[in-house]
C-alpha cells in the first residue's frame, strides 16, 4: 500500500535545533519521512518461440541374415567372488547452524504523547492535514508521530526528526492495527533501527496503545538502497 500520499511526497525538516518541548507541533506529521517505495519493472519477454519439426524418415538398409551355424559351448563362467566390505569411513557431521538472534521484545508505552502534541494549538495545521487523509494513512501518520515522541523522551537528546515507517520492510496495516518490523528514524543525520506495534482507535482516532524497540544504526552503505538520507537535501 502507498502511504506517501499527495501532500506528504515532500520531506519536511525541523526549522531550527530542537528541544524536548512542543515548539514545532504544527510541523510535527510532515516530519514522518515516507520515502518513495521501489518501482520493480517486469522485464521484457525474451522467449523465443521454437518449432520442433520431427526428422524425416529414413530408409534403413536390410540385416544381413543371421548366422544360423552352432556356437561351440563355452565353459560356465567362475562364479564372482563379493567384494571385500568396505572399510568404515569417517562420518561426516553435519556443521551446526546457529540461529539468528531473537529481536530485542517490544516495550510497551507507559505513556501516550501524540494526542498531547496533536491537541497543542501550534498543531493546527497538522490537524487539518490529518482530516485530509484515508484512514491507513492517517493512523500511520499517528503511529510515526507517537514513535518519534517516545524515542524523544526515550533517549534524551536523540532529538528524532524523521521517521521511515517502511524503510527497511513492509508495514502491515490492518484497521487500526499497524506493525513496523523494518522502520528507521533519524537522529542527528544518523538512522536507527525501529520496531513498534501501534493501535488506534477506530472511534476517536487516537493511540490506544504503543509497544516498540529500538535497534542499532544502520550502515551507511544501506542508505541509499533504502531511500534513507542525513538530511533533505541529496543521499549521501
Amino acid at each position: 500500500m502507498a502511504v506517501a500520499g499527495r501532500s506528504f511526497e515532500e520531506r519536511v525538516g525541523w526549522g531550527g535545533p530542537a528541544s524536548l518541548a512542543l515548539h514545532a507541533a504544527c510541523l510535527a506529521l510532515l516530519l514522518i519521512y515516507l520515502p518513495k517505495p521501489r518501482i520493480f519493472r517486469t522485464p521484457p519477454d525474451d522467449s523465443v518461440s521454437v518449432e520442433i519439426v520431427p526428422a524425416a524418415t529414413r530408409s534403413e538398409p536390410a540385416a544381413p541374415p543371421a548366422d544360423i551355424r552352432p556356437q561351440p559351448q563355452q565353459a560356465p563362467a567362475a562364479p564372482i567372488a563379493p567384494p571385500a566390505a568396505e572399510a568404515p569411513g569417517r562420518v561426516l557431521v553435519p556443521p551446526v547452524i546457529k540461529p539468528a538472534p531473537a529481536p530485542d521484545a517490544l516495550v510497551s508505552a507507559r505513556q501516550l504523547f501524540s494526542g498531547g502534541v496533536l491537541t497543542d494549538p501550534r498543531s493546527k495545521k497538522a490537524r487539518a492535514a490529518l482530516r485530509q487523509l484515508s484512514g491507513d494513512e492517517r493512523n500511520l501518520q499517528l503511529c510515526g508521530l507517537e514513535a518519534m515522541e517516545q524515542v524523544r523522551r526515550t533517549r534524551p537528546g536523540s532529538n528524532p526528526d524523521a521517521i521511515a515507517p517502511y524503510a527497511m520492510a513492509p508495514e502491515r496495516i490492518k484497521g487500526g492495527s499497524i506493525e513496523v518490523k523494518g522502520g528507521a528514524f533519524r537522529s542527528k543525520r544518523l538512522w536507527y533501527a525501529i520496531r513498534f506495534s501501534c493501535e488506534v482507535d477506530e472511534g476517536s482516532g487516537a493511540v490506544r496503545s504503543f509497544a516498540f524497540a529500538i535497534g542499532d544504526a544502520i550502515p551507511k552503505d544501506l542508505w541509499r538502497e533504502h531511500n534513507l538520507v542525513a538530511d533533505d537535501g541529496a543521499a549521501d
